[in-house]
């Protein structure tokens, strides 16, 4: 059995996955975050510090949903988060759609690379052992 502390209340919990809150702590988050949404519905143009204002929330937890794709926001929106490879402005998620696309192609092993160029080794009588001078 896995028993935590909570981190936000700090009693203990039996912790099973996800965050190291307690199930209390989980549901508040919860009832916040369909507020958020809720607000975010009937609210298009604010932004993130106007949201986390009136819905008693911090910006950082706030932009957490967002990179979880919790919150998505329209295109037209001027709510958005950087890209965490190029820094342009997403609408939700971690990565935009470029760099999601290179990351996809460094897992594919069908796309082609460079060839990497082998460094060329001294031919001479036999290899010779080095040490550095202390």
């Amino acid at each position: 059995m896995n028993v935590r502390n909570c981190r936000k209340c700090g009693k203990i919990f039996n912790y099973v996955a996800g965050p190291p809150i307690c199930p209390a702590c989980r549901e508040e988050a919860e009832a916040k975050f369909q507020g958020v949404k809720k607000f975010v519905q009937e609210h298009q143009n604010v932004g993130i510090p106007e949201i986390a204002r009136e819905c008693d929330v911090e910006v950082n937890q706030i932009q957490a949903w967002i990179r979880e794709e919790r919150l998505v926001f329209a295109a037209d929106s001027p709510i958005g988060i950087e890209c965490e490879g190029c820094g342009a402005m997403i609408k939700t998620g971690r990565f935009c759609d470029k760099c999601k696309n290179d990351i996809a192609r460094g897992f594919n092993p069908q796309v082609k690379k460079e060839p990497v160029q082998q460094m060329k080794r001294e031919t001479k009588e036999a290899p010779k052992m080095r040490f550095l001078d202390k």
